[in-house]
């Protein structure tokens, strides 16, 4: 019998995601993936996966499943809060055996935003451009998970399970975050006055924020070049800037060209931060 495992409730959002589709930005595609690739790979690590097997991302909680055909190893990262198993509080960041029939819940999240979902095979959906990340703007990949969904999980890995995993695990920050950042193609088209508002903030993650880009609330910064911009190729972590001043951050499933000036970059090393951070969350920058 084949394992799965049987979606019953998804929660707000919950996506089928690997470690993206890189190598397509000729033909329109972005590289996609899941938003905190650290928590993902961990994820997997601690069941025995390779580190691009595919994993579920689980926005807020709020998740509830069933695994069927046989039992699994299962392993949750990323966003911190209460992971039950039949009833019975297990341990994020650690490799966790559920049987047959075992009843998997993901509570609401108390710290961070995503939650990593990694089983012992890896999430086995159709491969679409190699990939089987769901990119949420160019609709590929699989389908947003739905009650019923049956999430078939793939044949056991090469490597077993870690008797014992060194990484220590901290939940995401609630207060302050501070973000490496880079110059963008476009920085000198920001006054100096600018330059010093957008590392002194403080800034917060709007509403505004999903797998597409981060909108930040706080001051306004003044264009020095105030022309018009062809599109432009554009990188995870752009931090694009409006008309109106604002900033956004581009993320993983950001389209690969925007007409908006690229004014710096966040450094790859701070990228998975933003994946954890709430709306109204405070952030600032630092030079890389």
């Amino acid at each position: 019998m084949t394992r799965a495992l049987v979606v019953e409730t998804p929660g707000p959002l919950a996506l089928v995601e690997d470690l993206g589709r890189p190598g397509f930005a000729h033909l329109g595609v972005t590289g996609s993936g899941a938003l905190d690739r650290g928590a993902a790979r961990l994820a997997n690590r601690l069941v025995g996966n390779p580190d691009d097997a595919a994993v579920l991302e689980v926005l807020m909680g709020g998740f509830r499943g069933r695994f069927t055909g046989g039992a699994c190893w299962f392993a949750v990262a990323g966003a911190w809060g209460e992971v039950r198993l039949d009833g019975r509080a297990v341990a994020p960041y650690t490799a966790v055996h559920a049987a047959e029939g075992s009843v998997l819940e993901l509570g609401p999240a108390s710290r961070g935003l995503r939650y990593e979902l990694a089983v012992r095979g890896g999430v086995d959906e159709p491969a679409v451009l190699g990939s089987r990340s769901r990119d949420t703007l160019a609709g590929l990949g699989p389908e947003p998970v739905a009650p019923g969904r049956v999430l078939v999980i793939g044949a056991e890995p090469v490597a077993s399970v870690p008797l014992i995993d060194q990484e220590a695990a901290y939940p995401p920050p609630d207060g302050p975050v501070t973000l490496a950042l880079m110059p963008g193609p476009r920085a000198d088209w920001l006054t100096a006055a600018a330059h010093a508002a957008l590392f002194d903030g403080p800034w917060r993650l709007s509403e505004q924020a999903d797998r597409i880009g981060a909108r930040l609330v706080g001051p306004a910064l003044e264009r020095r070049v105030a022309g018009e911009l062809a599109s432009e190729a554009t990188v995870p972590g752009s931090v694009q800037l409006a008309g109106d001043g604002r900033p956004t951050i581009l993320l993983a499933d950001r389209p690969v060209t925007g007409g908006y000036p690229v004014i710096a970059i966040v450094a790859p090393s701070s990228l998975d931060a933003i994946a954890q951070l709430r709306p109204g969350q405070e952030l600032r920058f630092r030079h890389a």
